[in-house]
């Protein structure tokens, strides 16, 4: 049995709670948020057994396995650090860092230790794109020539004053359209399609600001929109749109083409297990035909949730976390499998650097110089 910990009571215990307690083998120890009283009421509605007010304290519980920190990526960079030091294995949230100096640190904090750390970037574990990486791997496309994706949702351009993620506005904490909806679709193409050689950018802000019904105004500090050109090492050419302030935002859509076929990904919004498709076509066929996703991706062993449970990130949510749990008990890093681990998300952070180097700049950055 392994004991999770978890460092938030807010996404947290939403969809990280349910689909830690989905996956066999774990257990929810312990939830911690900053103040007492909080995480005792937070720990009672839960049914948590114990409640931390001082994330280090967590830490170092030796009754504590997993420590899960989903906070600000300002807030809980310290508290990965300390993670890792004390020799945890680490479900770290997205985006992975604040910027590339932290994201470095985090880095090289997990490759001198033996932990596994993983990052949540739990679209790559959904059937419709496991299935799509097996069919990607057996050689579907042929040589792999181009694709799209767009990643567009419409989460500020009529803002709730509740929605738990206003805090999104303000300058400092690591966070834009491209850092938070980005980072999933650039985890997504990495994994899918390998290591990006060099990328062109523009990173903008759309909103100048965010009217809230009672006739409240924001002016958000952060950017809203961010186009890339991606050249990946194969010679593969992508284009990459994110927004979270798209009007009548279209959702996810990834779609590859190359000398033997064409897939297309999508969902109508933030990709889930339930409705994220999978159409597919070979070279000679005149249309995309939708591929069936086979009971063992949708139903895998060790999973004690519904694809359709609510909220729907708690299934893709869960299979990741089993994978993590399998790559543990099976002997640590070296046994694979608990992927999207601290290096791919050193990747994604360099890639996010070169395009903000690039929309300064206006020219290609090759990621041999982000280093």
């Amino acid at each position: 049995m392994l004991r999770v910990g978890i460092i938030s009571a807010n996404w947290g215990a939403v969809a990280h709670l349910p689909a830690w307690r989905a996956v066999s083998g774990i257990e929810v120890a312990g939830i911690c948020t900053s103040r007492r009283e909080t995480a005792e009421a937070a720990a009672a509605r839960l049914g948590v057994p114990r409640a931390f007010w001082r994330a280090d304290e967590m830490i170092a519980d030796p009754d504590i396995d997993i420590v899960d920190c989903g906070t600000r990526p300002s807030t809980r960079h310290p508290m990965v650090l300390s993670a890792l030091a004390a020799g945890k294995h680490v479900y770290n949230g997205i985006p992975f860092a604040a910027d590339l100096d932290r994201a470095r640190e985090l880095h090289d904090a997990w490759k001198v230790g033996s932990a596994v750390a993983t990052v949540d970037a739990y679209s790559q574990w959904l059937p419709a794109h496991r299935l799509a990486k097996e069919m990607l791997d057996s050689g579907f496309l042929g040589k792999p020539f181009g694709g799209t994706c767009i990643f567009n949702l419409g989460l500020f351009n009529q803002p709730h004053p509740r929605f738990p993620y206003n805090w999104f506005a303000e300058a400092g904490h690591g966070v834009s359209a491209l850092r938070n909806l980005g980072s999933h679709a650039l985890h997504m193409l990495v994994h899918l399609f390998g290591e990006v050689a060099e990328v062109m950018a523009d990173d903008r802000r759309l909103l100048s600001e965010w009217r809230f019904p009672d006739g409240s105004v924001v002016q958000p500090q952060t950017n809203d929109f961010a186009n890339l050109t991606l050249r990946f090492r194969t010679g593969m050419v992508m284009q990459l749109q994110v927004s979270w302030s798209a009007t009548v935002g279209r959702g996810w859509h990834l779609e590859a083409f190359g000398s033997g076929g064409r897939l297309v990904m999508a969902a109508p919004t933030f990709p889930n297990s339930s409705d994220t498709t999978l159409h597919a076509g070979v070279l000679g066929s005149r249309v995309l035909e939708p591929v069936e996703i086979p009971a063992r991706l949708m139903w895998p062993d060790g999973i004690h949730v519904d694809p359709e449970a609510q909220p729907q990130a708690v299934h893709g949510m869960s299979i990741a976390m089993r994978h993590m749990r399998d790559t543990i008990l099976g002997g640590g890093r070296g046994a694979g499998g608990a992927g999207p681990d601290f290096g791919q998300a050193w990747a994604v952070e360099r890639i996010l650097e070169a395009a903000r180097l690039s929309s300064i700049e206006g020219w290609w950055i090759p990621l041999d110089e982000i280093c």
